[in-house]
């Protein structure tokens, strides 16, 4: 993994109009969330429609935070989807502070 800035390329209303848009609308479907040394892992339901979500959400920040690394999960049999967000040493942090991650089930 490249060792690149934390940092997010949004500006601050920007940020808060792509919180409002897509990370509460992603939020509102994590079914489990689990802390990785260096981000998150995020549990959904394996729909069609949150996959389609998720791949939209990767597609966006890709772009804006370089920094992280997307591994979509799909469990066999129908089994959930995993959304792993990391990155270097303080991914976690970010994810915290910029958009409300934190570990519980």
């Amino acid at each position: 993994m490249l060792d690149l800035p934390i940092v997010c390329s949004l500006t601050e209303p920007e940020l808060q109009q792509r919180r409002e848009a897509v990370f509460s609308r992603i939020a509102a479907l994590v079914q489990e969330r689990r802390a990785l040394d260096n981000g998150y892992a995020l549990r959904f339901a394996a729909e069609d429609a949150i996959l389609e979500e998720l791949i939209r959400l990767i597609q966006l920040e890709r772009v804006c935070c370089p920094f992280l690394q997307f591994r979509l999960i799909v469990e066999q049999s129908g089994g959930p989807v995993w959304l792993e967000l990391v990155g270097p040493e303080g991914t976690r942090a970010f994810l915290e502070a910029e958009l409300g991650l934190q570990a519980h089930s």
